[in-house]
């Protein structure tokens, strides 16, 4: 099965939530792929587009009225559902580790524990390899409300301060591998 035809499986055309999820989902796999074009991180370009369009594939599980999602579960649950999904239907290990990890900054198990979120304690929610740090971090840069357009990075770093210094620091972690010098 291929990106696209996952997209299709769950998103309807006639849906609001298939527009908001495509554009979200097109703004960070174009923001990946220029940035591993920019950075020379030789990564497989088809492999930076895929995980980038179905990192977010559970979202329509979740309960986010305010981005047309109305299922069931709370919304921090939308990368493991989303990577159960993925697995099941044979998209491949990497976009699964894609969908679990990019969440914040990544997930630890003291954010879990001191959030006291829904999932599991021991689970690995913290991007590992490069793919998984590159849309995690290019993911950061856009919204799936409002004018979805991209965020400044002192946006981005306002909100990642609002979570807890230690995801500002992976977050900045990301920026210094990833971001434009200044």
């Amino acid at each position: 099965m291929t990106w696209q035809e996952m997209i299709d499986r769950y998103y309807p055309e006639d849906g609001c939530l298939r527009d908001i999820y495509m554009a979200h989902c097109r703004s960070v796999a174009d923001l990946a792929l220029e940035i591993n074009r920019r950075k020379g991180l030789g990564l497989d370009q088809a492999a930076v587009e895929e995980t980038a369009m179905l990192h977010d594939i559970g979202i329509f599980m979740c309960d986010a009225p305010g981005i047309e999602c109305h299922g069931d579960e709370p919304y921090i649950r939308h990368g493991v559902l989303g990577a159960a999904l993925l697995r099941s239907d044979g998209l491949g290990e990497d976009c699964a580790r894609v969908a679990e990890r990019h969440t914040g900054a990544g997930l630890s198990r003291e954010d879990i524990a001191r959030q006291h979120l829904p999932l599991d304690p021991d689970g690995d929610y913290m991007p590992q390899s490069t793919l998984e740090r590159l849309v995690c971090y290019a993911d950061k840069f856009y919204s799936k409300s409002g004018d979805m357009q991209r965020k400044p990075l002192e946006k981005v770093i306002r909100s990642m301060q609002r979570l807890s210094p230690e995801t500002l620091e992976r977050f900045m972690a990301l920026h210094r591998e990833f971001g434009e010098q200044e």
